[in-house]
Protein backbone atom coordinates (compact mmCIF):
# COMPACT_ATOMS: atom_id res chain seq x y z
CA UNK A 1 0.00 0.00 0.00
CA UNK A 2 1.35 3.42 -1.01
CA UNK A 3 1.96 6.10 1.58
CA UNK A 4 1.31 9.73 0.66
CA UNK A 5 4.58 11.36 -0.37
CA UNK A 6 3.18 14.88 -0.02
CA UNK A 7 0.38 16.46 1.96
CA UNK A 8 -0.97 19.79 0.66
CA UNK A 9 -3.34 21.85 2.81
CA UNK A 10 -5.07 24.69 0.97
CA UNK A 11 -6.64 27.52 2.96
CA UNK A 12 -9.28 29.42 1.01
CA UNK A 13 -12.46 31.49 1.24
CA UNK A 14 -13.90 29.63 -1.76
CA UNK A 15 -13.40 25.87 -1.28
CA UNK A 16 -15.95 24.83 -3.90
CA UNK A 17 -13.70 26.13 -6.68
CA UNK A 18 -11.29 23.21 -6.21
CA UNK A 19 -13.62 20.21 -6.42
CA UNK A 20 -13.71 19.68 -10.20
CA UNK A 21 -10.02 20.35 -10.87
CA UNK A 22 -8.81 18.16 -8.03
CA UNK A 23 -11.05 15.29 -9.08
CA UNK A 24 -9.81 15.21 -12.66
CA UNK A 25 -6.75 14.19 -14.65
CA UNK A 26 -3.33 13.86 -13.01
CA UNK A 27 -4.33 15.06 -9.53
CA UNK A 28 -7.17 12.53 -9.43
CA UNK A 29 -4.73 9.77 -10.40
CA UNK A 30 -2.25 10.85 -7.71
CA UNK A 31 -4.96 10.84 -5.05
CA UNK A 32 -6.24 7.44 -6.18
CA UNK A 33 -2.70 6.02 -5.96
CA UNK A 34 -2.44 7.59 -2.48
CA UNK A 35 0.68 9.48 -3.49
CA UNK A 36 -0.70 12.83 -2.38
CA UNK A 37 -3.18 13.97 0.25
CA UNK A 38 -4.94 17.26 -0.44
CA UNK A 39 -7.14 18.94 2.14
CA UNK A 40 -9.18 22.10 1.52
CA UNK A 41 -9.92 24.33 4.52
CA UNK A 42 -12.71 26.90 4.44
CA UNK A 43 -11.59 30.14 6.09
CA UNK A 44 -15.20 30.97 6.96
CA UNK A 45 -15.22 28.00 9.36
CA UNK A 46 -12.67 29.84 11.51
CA UNK A 47 -14.44 33.19 11.74
CA UNK A 48 -15.69 34.22 15.16
CA UNK A 49 -18.91 36.09 14.37
CA UNK A 50 -22.21 34.40 13.52
CA UNK A 51 -22.09 35.70 9.94
CA UNK A 52 -18.65 34.10 9.46
CA UNK A 53 -17.02 37.29 8.21
CA UNK A 54 -13.36 36.89 7.30
CA UNK A 55 -12.70 40.36 5.86
CA UNK A 56 -12.94 44.02 6.86
CA UNK A 57 -12.22 47.51 5.54
CA UNK A 58 -8.55 48.55 5.32
CA UNK A 59 -7.09 50.93 7.87
CA UNK A 60 -6.35 54.26 6.23
CA UNK A 61 -9.26 53.94 3.83
CA UNK A 62 -9.33 52.90 0.21
CA UNK A 63 -11.32 50.53 -1.97
CA UNK A 64 -11.71 46.81 -1.36
CA UNK A 65 -11.76 44.50 1.63
CA UNK A 66 -8.86 42.84 3.47
CA UNK A 67 -8.80 39.30 4.85
CA UNK A 68 -8.36 39.49 8.61
CA UNK A 69 -5.64 37.92 10.72
CA UNK A 70 -7.88 36.00 13.09
CA UNK A 71 -9.37 33.31 10.79
CA UNK A 72 -6.10 32.73 8.95
CA UNK A 73 -4.05 32.35 12.14
CA UNK A 74 -6.75 30.12 13.68
CA UNK A 75 -6.72 27.76 10.70
CA UNK A 76 -2.98 27.59 10.06
CA UNK A 77 -2.00 27.33 13.73
CA UNK A 78 -4.44 24.44 14.14
CA UNK A 79 -2.76 22.67 11.22
CA UNK A 80 0.68 23.36 12.64
CA UNK A 81 -0.28 21.71 15.92
CA UNK A 82 -0.61 18.40 14.07
CA UNK A 83 2.48 18.38 11.87
CA UNK A 84 5.57 20.32 10.80
CA UNK A 85 5.27 22.14 7.49
CA UNK A 86 8.17 22.64 5.10
CA UNK A 87 6.60 25.78 3.63
CA UNK A 88 3.58 27.99 4.17
CA UNK A 89 3.02 29.56 0.76
CA UNK A 90 0.96 32.62 -0.08
CA UNK A 91 -0.17 32.95 -3.70
CA UNK A 92 0.22 36.61 -4.64
CA UNK A 93 0.93 38.64 -7.78
CA UNK A 94 3.92 40.31 -6.10
CA UNK A 95 5.56 37.05 -5.06
CA UNK A 96 8.47 35.15 -6.58
CA UNK A 97 7.56 34.01 -10.07
CA UNK A 98 6.86 30.29 -10.27
CA UNK A 99 9.46 28.36 -12.27
CA UNK A 100 10.12 24.70 -12.96
CA UNK A 101 13.07 24.74 -10.57
CA UNK A 102 10.79 25.96 -7.76
CA UNK A 103 8.29 23.24 -8.63
CA UNK A 104 11.08 20.64 -8.49
CA UNK A 105 12.12 21.90 -5.06
CA UNK A 106 8.58 21.91 -3.66
CA UNK A 107 7.92 18.40 -4.96
CA UNK A 108 10.52 17.14 -2.48
CA UNK A 109 8.63 18.59 0.49
CA UNK A 110 6.53 16.47 2.80
CA UNK A 111 3.95 18.96 4.05
CA UNK A 112 2.88 22.24 2.42
CA UNK A 113 0.25 24.85 3.24
CA UNK A 114 -1.02 27.08 0.44
CA UNK A 115 -2.91 30.22 1.44
CA UNK A 116 -5.09 31.82 -1.23
CA UNK A 117 -5.87 35.50 -0.95
CA UNK A 118 -9.04 37.16 -2.22
CA UNK A 119 -10.75 40.54 -2.27
CA UNK A 120 -8.19 43.37 -2.06
CA UNK A 121 -5.63 41.26 -0.21
CA UNK A 122 -4.67 39.95 3.23
CA UNK A 123 -3.50 41.69 6.40
CA UNK A 124 0.26 42.25 6.13
CA UNK A 125 0.80 40.66 9.54
CA UNK A 126 -0.19 37.30 8.08
CA UNK A 127 2.59 37.63 5.56
CA UNK A 128 5.08 38.83 8.17
CA UNK A 129 4.31 36.27 10.87
CA UNK A 130 3.12 33.08 9.12
CA UNK A 131 4.16 32.95 5.48
CA UNK A 132 7.51 31.40 4.58
CA UNK A 133 7.26 31.82 0.82
CA UNK A 134 5.29 33.99 -1.61
CA UNK A 135 4.70 32.77 -5.16
CA UNK A 136 3.24 34.39 -8.27
CA UNK A 137 2.15 32.65 -11.47
CA UNK A 138 2.73 35.77 -13.57
CA UNK A 139 2.73 39.53 -13.84
CA UNK A 140 -1.02 40.02 -13.76
CA UNK A 141 -3.78 40.19 -11.16
CA UNK A 142 -6.57 37.63 -10.72
CA UNK A 143 -9.69 37.86 -8.56
CA UNK A 144 -8.13 35.56 -6.01
CA UNK A 145 -5.42 33.02 -5.30
CA UNK A 146 -7.56 29.94 -5.93
CA UNK A 147 -6.58 29.44 -9.58
CA UNK A 148 -2.86 30.01 -8.82
CA UNK A 149 -3.13 27.46 -5.97
CA UNK A 150 -4.55 24.91 -8.41
CA UNK A 151 -1.70 25.57 -10.82
CA UNK A 152 0.94 25.27 -8.11
CA UNK A 153 -0.62 22.02 -6.87
CA UNK A 154 -0.64 20.57 -10.37
CA UNK A 155 3.00 21.41 -11.13
CA UNK A 156 4.03 19.84 -7.82
CA UNK A 157 1.88 16.72 -7.97
CA UNK A 158 2.88 15.69 -11.51
CA UNK A 159 6.51 15.51 -10.34
CA UNK A 160 5.82 13.00 -7.56
CA UNK A 161 7.39 9.66 -8.52
CA UNK A 162 4.70 7.22 -9.60
CA UNK A 163 2.09 9.81 -10.56
CA UNK A 164 2.90 9.94 -14.28
CA UNK A 165 3.10 6.51 -15.88
CA UNK A 166 6.20 7.41 -17.88
CA UNK A 167 8.47 9.15 -15.37
CA UNK A 168 10.86 10.16 -18.16
CA UNK A 169 8.10 12.33 -19.66
CA UNK A 170 8.22 14.81 -16.76
CA UNK A 171 12.01 15.00 -16.95
CA UNK A 172 11.81 16.05 -20.61
CA UNK A 173 9.30 18.86 -20.04
CA UNK A 174 10.06 22.41 -21.09
CA UNK A 175 12.29 24.29 -18.60
CA UNK A 176 13.66 21.15 -16.93
CA UNK A 177 16.98 21.66 -18.71
CA UNK A 178 16.63 25.40 -19.10
CA UNK A 179 15.19 25.19 -22.61
CA UNK A 180 11.84 24.63 -24.33
CA UNK A 181 10.73 21.22 -25.57
CA UNK A 182 11.37 20.21 -29.18
CA UNK A 183 8.41 19.45 -31.50
CA UNK A 184 6.79 16.00 -31.24
CA UNK A 185 4.85 13.99 -33.84
CA UNK A 186 2.65 10.90 -33.97
CA UNK A 187 0.66 8.98 -36.62
CA UNK A 188 -0.13 9.52 -39.43
CA UNK A 189 3.22 10.12 -41.09
CA UNK A 190 1.64 12.34 -43.75
CA UNK A 191 -1.20 14.65 -42.69
CA UNK A 192 -2.47 16.96 -45.43
CA UNK A 193 0.91 16.79 -47.17
CA UNK A 194 2.71 17.80 -43.98
CA UNK A 195 5.13 14.98 -43.19
CA UNK A 196 6.94 13.92 -40.05
CA UNK A 197 10.72 14.64 -40.20
CA UNK A 198 12.45 11.57 -41.61
CA UNK A 199 15.03 11.48 -38.80
CA UNK A 200 12.32 10.44 -36.35
CA UNK A 201 11.70 7.27 -38.35
CA UNK A 202 15.37 6.37 -38.63
CA UNK A 203 15.58 4.30 -35.46
CA UNK A 204 18.93 5.95 -34.68
CA UNK A 205 18.45 6.99 -31.07
CA UNK A 206 21.58 9.11 -30.94
CA UNK A 207 20.75 11.03 -34.12
CA UNK A 208 17.14 11.55 -32.97
CA UNK A 209 18.31 12.97 -29.66
CA UNK A 210 20.77 15.27 -31.45
CA UNK A 211 17.94 16.49 -33.70
CA UNK A 212 15.68 17.11 -30.70
CA UNK A 213 18.43 18.99 -28.86
CA UNK A 214 19.00 21.16 -31.92
CA UNK A 215 15.27 21.86 -32.34
CA UNK A 216 14.97 22.66 -28.65
CA UNK A 217 17.76 25.21 -28.92
CA UNK A 218 16.26 26.80 -32.06
CA UNK A 219 12.83 27.04 -30.43
CA UNK A 220 14.25 28.54 -27.24
CA UNK A 221 16.31 31.13 -29.15
CA UNK A 222 13.21 32.15 -31.08
CA UNK A 223 10.59 32.19 -28.32
CA UNK A 224 12.44 32.57 -25.01
CA UNK A 225 15.98 33.90 -25.59
CA UNK A 226 15.96 35.12 -21.98
CA UNK A 227 16.32 31.50 -20.84
CA UNK A 228 19.69 31.25 -22.57
CA UNK A 229 21.03 34.36 -20.86
CA UNK A 230 20.95 32.90 -17.30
Amino acid sequence: MNIEKIRIDIVTAFPDMFSHVFNSSIIKIAKKKKLVKIRIHNLHDYALDKFRHIDDKPYGGGAGMIIKCQPVFACIEKLMEKRKYDDIIFMTADGQKLTQSIANELSLHKNIIILTGHYKGIDQRIRDMLITREISIGDYVLSGGELPAMILTDVIVRLIPGVIGDAESALEDSFQNGMLEPPYYTKPFDFRENKVPEILLSGNTKKIQEWRDEQSLVKTKKRRPDLLMD
